[in-house]
């Protein structure tokens, strides 16, 4: 079996971000700053300490501030970074018609080979010796699955807002599914895995998503063209989140609202001092109450 290099990455940031709003209102959720960095650069600094070295990024209408940001050069008082390296590419997605129908867009940049899908509005954190994509792209090379995806365990009462997947191998290292759900009751949910925002895809998803029809919203579900893949007999393999990693999700305003106060409170130069300020805030409100 011939080694295979995987180089290329697809970032989806095409969504109208309305549960953001007004804050969306005129720059997309993408370009709002967790910590000092907006939550994109997030996002291609991992892709770039992956070592992948082409990204599309899939973005909206009202959306130019994400390729203004990631094309330009090093301004002053920056120093360059390298995710500056990266060739970045761009596609527009010009109606939000669901995740599966943006990665679609992205069948000739692919070219046929395996590829990183990593959503925009989602960072994770690692302080892992070998981050998360670099086991995921480990595992899909070893074991050659259609898609291998990171996932996270999430409480029961939350599953109704994530894809759920079904094990049929003990989940405590890389394992098979059997099966994938979108936004499951918590009653009817196989598992508390969710999928966690990182996937690395082979091309045979491109004629599953063909396959595939409008679910709910009338958007076209990742999801399901996934569950083709399982029915056809191909393998889909995920890679747990480490215990030192986590997924910032910048959904709504408390993920949103959490992810800054996570990261102000690591920055290197405020982080203690803003530490201190909110525990100071905290007391003041528990003698006001």
């Amino acid at each position: 079996m011939a080694e295979i290099t995987i180089t290329k990455a697809v970032v989806p940031a095409a969504g109208r971000g309305t549960r953001l709003l007004p804050a969306t209102r005129s720059q997309p959720k993408e370009m709002l700053p967790i910590g000092r960095k907006p939550t994109i650069q997030h996002v291609v600094e991992e892709l770039a300490a992956a070592g992948l070295r082409e990204v599309l990024l899939i973005s909206g209408q009202d959306k130019r501030a994400l390729e203004d940001h990631l094309d330009r050069g090093v301004v002053k008082g920056e120093h360059h970074e390298p995710w500056m390296d990266l060739h970045f590419f761009h596609a527009r997605q010009s109606a939000p018609r669901g995740l599966a129908d943006a990665i679609a867009l992205a069948e000739p940049f692919t070219a046929g080979e395996p590829f990183v899908v990593a959503l925009g509005d989602s960072v994770i954190l690692s302080k892992e010796q070998q981050p998360l994509l670099r086991r995921m792209m480990a595992v899909h090379a070893a074991r050659r699955p259609a898609a291998t995806i990171a996932v996270e365990t999430v409480p029961r009462e939350a599953v109704s807002r994530y894809g759920i997947v079904a094990a049929k191998e003990p989940v405590d290292a890389p394992f098979a599914i059997s099966d994938i759900v979108e936004k499951p009751k918590p009653e009817e949910a196989p598992s508390n895995l969710s999928a966690a925002g990182r996937y690395l895809l082979d091309a045979a998803v491109f004629a599953a998503i063909r396959q595939i029809e409008p679910g709910v919203g009338g958007e076209l579900w990742l999801t399901d063209a996934l569950r083709v893949l399982l029915q056809e007999g191909k393998e889909i393999v995920c890679v747990p989140l480490a215990a030192s990693e986590h997924r910032l999700d910048i959904g709504n305003f408390q993920s949103y609202f959490q992810a800054f106060i996570e990261l102000s409170f690591r920055d290197p130069e405020y982080g203690a001092a803003v530490q201190e300020w909110a525990q100071k805030l905290l007391r003041r409100e528990e003698h006001s109450h």
